[in-house]
């Protein structure tokens, strides 16, 4: 049957005309970036990378993973038109895979950043992507989930991720996700090997935030408590005997010498249970309340020691820069 008698031929040719428009209107703000002198995971040598990126300022910052701008000597900015700019790293959160650059040339067009915290399951979703740097390469889907947590590089959890079933291809990284409108949702981060249609973009609220708080600080501002520690299951017994609703907590495995939490006579050995009488199910829980809001406020903390609970308070300071 030819397709312009099928029933639902009107609806396919909406969808496809939503996807033509949003991809005319994103591809000249999306750039295919080629990075030289990536560190090695050894840090013993330096390597070349790529990866996209895409304009969110009209004097040229762009939004990319940390992943694939993080600690490059140089980058080169291509665009579909051919047009080529140098660019320049001007700050990177590993813990959000975030990374900004700016690039030196004309005045640009950018893309809109949409309110991610108004999406829904089901929703149109497009990657758009710029791995070679003279054409845009395109997928389509839905956002299959939203909140999830993703682990970086940098080990640590970022939570409220998009799942996707538009498929992320090599070089993707860091280009944007976006709705029938045009408007970034989201920055393309991450595929799982192995596992047919499961991908992943750092929402759009994210990235503005940490690419504001480059801008304004240099980095991601966040308070920093001073100790090692690792999430661990607590004995029921226990959990019952405090009275606890989370079944996991925080065991100290050491504490930094004249840090906020040395001060607080924290010890190896300590479970934290609360801060500021929030339970603190595990290390990623903690860093999420180590956020700029505490630093230079004096929280407190419930610790069991030896079978004993003790209650001391700690002055938090600001991380520093790494």
């Amino acid at each position: 049957m030819p397709l312009d008698t099928e029933p639902d031929a009107h609806l396919l040719d909406a969808y496809s005309q939503a996807v033509i428009k949003a991809v005319n209107s994103v591809s000249p703000a999306v750039a295919h970036l080629r990075i030289i002198g990536t560190p090695r995971p050894d840090k013993k040598e330096s390597g070349n990378g790529s990866g996209s990126g895409f304009l969110f300022t009209p004097d040229g910052y762009m939004i990319t993973n940390s992943h694939v701008a993080g600690g490059a000597k140089e980058i080169r900015a291509t665009f579909p038109d051919g047009a080529e700019y140098p660019a320049y790293l001007v700050g990177d959160d590993p813990d959000t895979d975030i990374a900004l650059i700016q690039v030196h040339g004309h005045s640009f067009k950018p893309l809109a950043l949409a309110d991610s915290a108004a999406l829904k399951v089901g929703q149109l979703a497009i990657a758009v992507g710029n791995p070679l740097g003279f054409e845009c390469t395109v997928t389509a889907g839905v956002i299959s989930a939203l909140g999830r947590t993703l682990r970086t590089q940098s080990g640590r959890s970022v939570d409220d991720v998009l799942q996707t079933d538009a498929a992320l291809n090599p070089g993707n990284s860091g280009g944007p996700l976006v709705d029938s409108s045009g408007h970034v949702i989201g920055v393309n981060t991450a595929t799982i090997l192995g596992a047919q249609g499961l991908c992943f973009a750092i929402a759009a609220n994210t990235a503005q935030f940490v690419a504001m708080e480059i801008l304004r600080h240099g980095q991601v501002r966040r308070s920093y408590l001073g100790l090692h520690a690792q999430t661990v299951q607590i004995p029921t017994r226990i959990v019952r005997a405090l009275g606890r609703a989370a079944t996991t907590g925080t065991r100290v495995i050491s504490v930094a010498a004249a840090s906020p939490a040395d001060t607080a006579q924290l010890q190896s050995g300590d479970l934290l249970l609360t801060l500021d009488d929030i339970e603190i199910t595990g290390m990623d829980h903690l860093h999420r309340h180590l956020n700029a809001e505490r630093i230079g406020k004096t929280v407190a903390l419930k610790v069991l020691r030896n079978g004993k609970l003790i209650d001391t308070a700690a002055r938090l300071t600001e991380r520093a820069k790494t």
